[in-house]
């Protein structure tokens, strides 16, 4: 079972996973609408980063960025290659879910694409109860972004 910690966004395994993210990101997206996060930003202030590994495996991450307003984003998950399908995408969200509600957030949002190929991530917010928002923070309206949110206790 993969260990998930918080991590360092500039670890040698994980800026080839961050960059694998952002190559990925800007090969299906408009410029203007990738708001992946660079290794710094990842590592700025407000920001929490996990990994999830298994051994000296990388085999995910994931960040949520405090608003400082009571709410949070979830920010630049991705899951290695290897391990997609595997259920690590999933813990990976949940382990967020439950840092936000330990953090007394009333609610988790995010932004994700709206083209097809962002389907599966879609999919497993949606499992997980996120629903459609409006824009939040620094964001506006996009037809290549979706914008989700998740209440929480």
């Amino acid at each position: 079972m993969p260990v998930i910690a918080e991590d360092d966004p500039t670890a040698a395994d994980v800026l080839a996973l961050i960059e694998e993210h952002l190559a990925e990101m800007r090969a299906v997206s408009p410029p203007c609408s990738v708001h992946a996060l660079e290794p710094a930003s990842l590592a700025g202030d407000g920001m929490t980063f996990w990994t999830a590994r298994e051994g000296d495996v990388l085999l995910g991450m994931a960040a949520i960025k405090d608003h400082g307003d009571g709410t949070g984003e979830l920010k630049s998950m991705r899951t290695s290659a290897a391990a997609r399908g595997t259920g690590v995408g999933r813990r990976l969200l949940e382990h967020a879910i439950a840092e936000a509600t330990a953090r007394g957030w009333r609610c988790l949002r995010l932004e994700t694409g709206s083209e097809p190929h962002f389907v599966p991530a879609r999919s497993l917010y949606l499992a997980h109860g996120f629903v459609p928002c409006p824009p939040f923070a620094d964001y506006t309206d996009d037809p290549n972004s979706v914008y989700l949110e998740l209440a929480l206790a």
